[in-house]
C-alpha cells in the first residue's frame, strides 16, 4: 500500500471566513459574479426566488440575507455564464462523455437547445421543440399500455410543474411516479402517517425559538441545510440543549461561526452548537431512543413511588393517544444489554440524554436520511415519535416532529399529487374537474421502476430534473435499465450521466432555472410556488436573463409533451403554460388546503398549509396519535458485520461541496478533504487493525449475497472520528455498492446508510 500522506486540517468551526471564501470562489467560478451576487440578495425573499437548494424553512419575520454558503453554490451553479451548446455535442460522442466525472460534465455549463440522440453518430444533435414533442408523443402512444412509462420527478420541480406533470401522466393512464422522495424521506412519511395522521412534520421555524431541547438525529446541517445551523446556534445561545445523535463527528454540529455576524467574524470567534453529542453505530438510532424511553419510564416509576407527580403527560396520553400500554410493555421487555449492543452507546449516556428530555418543557425532534436509509427506518421514525408522545411534545408551541427534507420542493411535489399510491380523493377530484377516468392501480416507486425497466415491462422513462442514473442504487444496473428503454426524455438545466445512457429514442430538453425570468407570450412575468419542510408555501420569481432564448419552462415542456400525447380536448395545456395562475386555480379546486391560492401566495412569506396534527387532531383510524410497539430489529447490519472480522458497514453521504448528485467542487473542508472525492473514512483503530495507513488506496467490495459483483475501485483511506466497524464515503461514487435488492421494510427506500462491504488492496496494485 502507499506511504502516508499529510491530512489537511479540518475547519475549526462551520461557517465563518471559510464560508465567505467559498462563496467568493463559487461566484467567481461561475464567470458571472456580479449577477450571481445580485441574485443572492433576492434568494428566499418575498419578491425574489426560492433558493434551489435545501427545503429549510424561512422565518415569518423575514431577513435581508436568508441564504447560506450552499445557497450561493446552488445559485452560482445555475447562474453561470458557461454554456453547453450543440457544438459541444458535435465534438464529443456520448460514449466518450461517459468517461467524464459528474463534476466535469456539469462544469460545461447550461444546456441551450433541445437535443435528440443520433445512434449512428453516437452524438446528441440539435432539434426543434415541435419535432421533439411530436416524436415523444408518438412513442408514448405507441406503447402497449400507459403503465409501460415511468414519470420521474426531482424535488426541484415547482408545485405548478409537478401538478401539470401528474395531470399529464394520469390523463395518459398511469400512476407510475418514481420520485426523489422514494430515496430519502419515504420512511418518514409512512411512519408519521401511521403515528399522527399526516406524513409531514408538525413544527414551524418559530418553534425552534421556543424549544428547551432539540434532538438532532442522523443529519448534518452544516453541509445539507446550513441555514439550520443558525437556528440551532441561536437556540443554544439562549440556553436550549441541542442533543445530537450522529455516528460521524461533524464539525457543523460542534461549532458554528455566523458569517453574517460582523463582530464574531472580526474576532474570529465561534459558538458551540451541541450540548451533548452521541455517536451511535449505523442503524442504532432506534435502540438509542428505546433506551431513552426505558430511562424515562424508570424515572417516572421512581417519581410515582415516592408520591411525586408523573413525569409523563398523562392527560395527553389519555385523551390523544392509542396503544400506550402495548408500547410500555415492549420497552419493559427490551433488555439494556440489547439496547447497548445495538446502539453502540452506554446505558449511562442514554440516561443522561433522557435526563435532558425530562428537564425540558418543550422538545423538538428533527432528523434526516441518517435515520431513513436503513432496513428498519419506518420503525425507527415510529420510535422517535413514541418518545415525543410520552410527554405531549406534539401540537404545542416549541415542540414537534421535524423531518428535514432535502431538495427545495420535494415535500410540495408530494402534496400536489406526485405519488405512486394516490389517495382516492385526489383521483375523484381530477375526474370531476377534467372528465377523464383516472387510473386507480398503484404505480411504481423508484425501485419498482428500475426493476420494471430491467425486465422489459417498462419501456419509457421521462425525468423531470434530477440525475436518476447516479442518484439511485446499483449504478451499473440502473444504467442498463435506462439504456434498454424505447424512449428516454430528460428535462434538465445541465448535462449529467443520466443523459448518457439513451434509449432507442432519446431527448435532452433544456429548461429555465429557478433564478431565471419566466415570461409568457404576452411578456407577463410568471411565478411558481414551493413548499418547505415546515409546510409553508411561498412564491418564487426569477430575476436573471435566461441562459438561452431556446429555453422553455418546465411547465411549458410538460404541456408540450402532454398536448402531443393525449391532446387538448380535456385539458388546455397551452393555456396552463401561458398563465400559471390557472394551474393554481386548478390546484385550489382539486387539492385541499389551497383555498385562495393565488391571493395568499402573493403575500410576503406565503401561507402555511393546514396541519391537523399540529393542532392535536389526528386523522388516523383510531382518531388518535398511535404508539408503535415494534421490537428492536433482530440484528442491524453493524451487528451482522461484527460476526465477520473483515466486514464493515458503509454509509454514503455528501461532501460539503455538493448537493445530492450535483457536485459544486472537490473540497470537503469540514472533514479535511481537498481536491478529491474518491476517499473513504474509517476509525483510526480500524486502520491500525488492518495494517493500513492514512493515504493508502483500497478497493471497496460489496458483500451482499445476491450474485452481483459490486466494487468501487481506488479510494484513499482517511481516518475520522466515527464508531469502530464503520466506513463512510461520498455518493454518487459509492452508489455502485448499494444493492437494489436491499431496501427499507415498508418504505422501499435504498439502504444507503447500512451497506456491508470489505476492503482489499487495489486490483491494479
Amino acid at each position: 500500500m502507499d506511504h502516508p500522506v499529510a491530512t489537511p486540517k479540518r475547519s475549526s468551526a462551520a461557517g465563518g471566513w471559510g464560508a465567505l471564501k467559498s462563496c467568493g470562489k463559487h461566484l467567481l467560478g461561475s464567470r458571472a459574479p456580479l449577477s450571481g451576487a445580485r441574485a443572492m440578495l433576492k434568494a428566499n425573499q418575498p419578491d425574489g426566488f426560492d433558493c434551489p437548494g435545501c427545503a429549510w424553512g424561512d422565518p415569518a419575520h423575514g431577513s435581508s440575507f436568508e441564504f447560506c454558503e450552499n445557497g450561493v453554490k446552488a445559485v452560482s451553479w445555475e447562474a453561470t455564464d458557461k454554456r453547453t451548446p450543440p457544438k459541444f455535442f458535435a465534438k464529443h460522442t456520448v460514449s466518450a462523455l461517459r468517461g467524464w466525472t459528474d463534476y466535469a460534465l456539469e462544469g460545461e455549463g447550461r444546456l441551450t437547445h433541445p437535443m435528440r440522440y443520433d445512434a449512428a453518430s453516437d452524438r446528441y444533435v440539435a432539434t426543434t421543440w415541435d419535432a421533439a414533442f411530436a416524436e415523444i408523443g408518438a412513442t408514448l402512444r405507441g406503447l402497449d399500455h400507459p403503465d409501460q412509462a415511468e414519470f420521474y420527478t426531482s424535488g426541484r420541480a415547482s408545485n405548478e410543474a409537478a401538478y401539470v406533470y401528474q395531470l399529464f401522466a394520469r390523463h395518459y393512464g398511469t400512476n407510475n411516479f418514481p420520485d426523489c422522495s422514494n430515496m430519502c424521506h419515504e420512511a418518514s412519511g409512512i411512519a408519521l402517517q401511521a403515528a399522527i395522521g399526516v406524513g409531514k412534520g408538525t413544527v414551524l421555524l418559530e418553534d425552534f425559538e421556543k424549544a428547551d431541547a432539540i434532538f438532532v438525529v442522523g443529519q448534518n446541517p452544516g453541509t445539507n441545510h446550513p441555514r439550520m445551523l443558525g437556528d440551532l446556534r441561536r437556540a443554544a445561545q439562549r440556553g436550549a440543549k441541542v442533543v445530537v445523535f450522529n455516528p460521524v463527528r461533524e464539525r457543523g454540529l460542534e461549532r458554528f461561526a455566523d458569517p453574517q455576524n460582523t463582530v464574531e467574524m472580526l474576532r474570529g470567534a465561534s459558538a458551540p452548537v451541541a450540548s451533548h453529542y452521541y455517536q451511535p453505530r449505523l442503524g442504532g438510532d432506534m435502540a438509542a431512543f428505546r433506551g431513552i424511553a426505558k430511562a424515562v419510564f424508570a424515572a417516572d416509576d421512581a417519581a410515582l413511588a415516592v408520591g411525586q407527580p408523573s413525569l409523563l403527560d398523562r392527560t395527553f396520553l389519555r385523551n390523544h393517544t392509542a396503544d400506550y400500554e402495548a408500547y410500555r410493555a415492549t420497552v419493559d421487555a427490551t433488555p439494556w444489554e440489547s439496547i447497548e449492543d445495538q446502539s453502540g452507546l452506554a446505558r449511562a449516556d442514554l440516561e443522561v440524554a433522557a435526563g435532558v428530555y425530562l428537564a425540558a418543557d418543550k422538545v423538538i425532534c428533527t432528523w434526516a436520511m441518517g435515520v431513513t436509509q436503513h432496513r428498519h427506518s419506518v420503525a425507527t421514525v415510529r420510535e422517535l415519535a413514541n418518545v415525543m408522545l410520552l410527554r405531549g411534545h406534539v401540537g404545542r408551541p416549541g415542540t414537534g416532529l421535524c423531518p428535514v427534507r432535502g431538495h427545495s420542493n420535494v415535500q410540495g411535489d408530494r402534496t400536489v399529487g406526485i405519488n405512486e399510491k394516490p389517495p382516492a380523493a385526489l383521483l375523484d377530484a381530477l375526474e370531476r374537474e377534467f372528465g377523464f377516468t383516472a387510473p386507480r392501480a398503484h404505480g411504481h416507486n423508484v425501485l419498482a421502476a428500475i426493476r420494471a425497466m430491467l425486465d422489459g415491462s417498462s419501456k419509457a422513462f421521462i425525468g423531470l430534473g434530477g440525475n436518476f442514473a447516479r442518484a439511485t442504487p446499483d449504478t451499473t444496473l440502473v444504467a442498463k435499465a435506462l439504456a434498454s428503454c424505447e424512449l428516454t426524455v430528460h428535462i434538465a438545466t445541465k448535462l449529467n450521466h443520466s443523459h448518457l445512457v439513451p434509449g432507442r429514442v432519446a431527448y435532452l430538453l433544456p429548461c429555465l432555472g429557478r433564478t431565471e425570468i419566466d415570461r409568457n407570450a404576452k411578456g407577463k412575468t410568471q411565478i411558481v410556488t414551493v413548499e418547505d419542510s415546515m409546510s409553508m408555501v411561498h412564491g418564487s420569481g426569477g430575476i436573471n436573463k435566461p441562459a438561452s432564448a431556446e429555453l422553455r419552462s418546465e411547465i411549458g415542456i410538460i404541456a408540450g409533451m402532454a398536448a402531443a400525447t393525449v391532446g387538448s380536448a380535456r385539458v388546455d395545456w397551452a393555456a396552463l403554460a401561458d398563465d400559471y395562475d390557472r394551474i393554481r386555480d386548478l390546484i385550489e379546486r382539486t387539492i385541499p388546503g389551497f383555498t385562495g391560492y393565488n391571493l395568499r401566495v402573493r403575500r410576503p412569506r406565503g401561507f402555511m398549509l393546514k396541519n391537523l396534527a399540529a393542532e392535536r387532531s389526528f386523522e388516523t383510524p383510531t382518531g388518535r396519535a398511535n404508539f408503535s410497539a415494534d421490537p428492536l430489529p433482530e440484528a442491524t447490519e453493524h451487528q451482522r458485520a461484527k460476526r465477520a472480522s473483515d466486514t464493515f458497514v458503509l454509509q454514503t453521504f455528501r461532501s460539503h461541496d455538493q448537493y445530492n448528485t450535483t457536485i459544486y467542487g472537490l473540497d470537503d473542508r469540514y472533514r479535511g478533504v481537498y481536491g478529491e472525492r474518491r476517499v473513504v473514512f474509517a476509525h483510526p483503530d480500524d486502520l491500525a487493525e488492518i495494517r493500513a495507513r492514512t493515504g493508502d488506496r483500497v478497493d471497496i467490495v460489496g458483500t451482499h449475497d445476491d450474485g452481483v459483483t459490486r466494487v468501487a475501485e481506488d479510494f484513499r483511506l482517511v481516518p475520522f472520528d466515527m464508531p469502530r466497524g464503520s466506513l463512510a464515503g461520498y455518493y454518487p461514487e459509492l452508489n455502485v455498492l448499494v444493492p437494489l435488492s436491499t431496501f427499507g421494510e415498508g418504505s422501499d427506500t435504498p439502504t444507503s446508510k447500512s451497506v456491508l462491504v470489505r476492503l482489499r488492496a487495489p486490483a491494479a496494485a
